[in-house]
């Protein structure tokens, strides 16, 4: 299988104040295309570092980090800004939607970054809002949808790019246990369709949905092994809103 991910020795250090913090202390991770991890790991371990560093946000102080054959650790802003929006796929914990756009809108807003067409738009960001059975409410605001249903635009505008990876940062940190679980059914149904996903959280039950869990602890690998407890749900929770 190809690798999507790799990184190498990278270390994040920042200074505050007079102190020096190592978020980072040399983290060497490969991930392959169509894999499902999750990192995990307590308050301070790191694993939102790696994260942010892993979906471009950030830059390593040290060692290098190559995404789909491209060496991004030493990548300008504007080059990183590209590379976000053409590879990856974002969902946040709390939707990060537009409020005063529809459904609709707010799936086609990486497209208009990309340079496609209104009518192109539309197009690509429906189909993305019907891969997430939720194509039917495309005119909604999101004040006129449910936690789950926010979520689902969310992930469907993460979609709508066709990204290699998709990033999902505490993605049910918002969300009731069952709509967690419906959420996450429809993580696993993007998994079997051959999305690669990346999910942060700390959650142990959110974490075993993923394939492979990595644990990071003060900023460094504490394990890295594949799930042998894998949460799996039913069809109809996938569509359950």
């Amino acid at each position: 299988m190809a690798k999507i991910i790799e990184t190498h020795d990278i270390r994040k250090e920042y200074k505050m104040g007079d102190n020096i913090v190592r978020a980072l202390q040399g983290v060497s991770i490969n991930i392959d295309k169509g894999e499902y991890v999750a990192f995990m790991g307590p308050s301070g371990s790191g694993k939102s570092t790696l994260m942010n560093i892993v979906g471009c946000l950030d830059t390593p102080t040290s060692g290098s980090y190559i995404l789909n054959n491209q060496l991004v650790s030493e990548m300008t802003e504007n080059e990183l800004a590209t590379v976000r929006n053409k590879e990856i796929g974002f969902v946040f914990q709390t939707f990060n939607l537009l409020p005063r756009a529809t459904a609709l809108e707010n799936v086609a807003l990486p497209l208009i970054y990309a340079g496609y067409k209104k009518d192109e738009r539309n197009e690509m960001a429906m189909a993305a809002l019907e891969s997430v059975s939720l194509a039917d409410r495309h005119h909604h605001k999101p004040n006129e949808l449910s936690g789950g249903q926010r979520q689902r635009v969310a992930i469907a505008r993460a979609l709508v790019n066709n990204p290699s990876i998709i990033l999902a940062d505490e993605p049910t940190g918002n969300l009731d246990s069952k709509t967690s679980h419906s959420i996450m059914a429809l993580f696993q149904e993007l998994h079997d369709r051959g999305n690669t996903i990346i999910m942060v959280t700390h959650e142990d039950d959110i974490a075993h949905y993923a394939h492979r869990i990595i644990r990071l602890r003060d900023g460094l690998v504490e394990w890295d092994r594949p799930n042998d407890r894998i949460t799996r749900q039913t069809p109809d929770a996938v569509i359950a809103h």
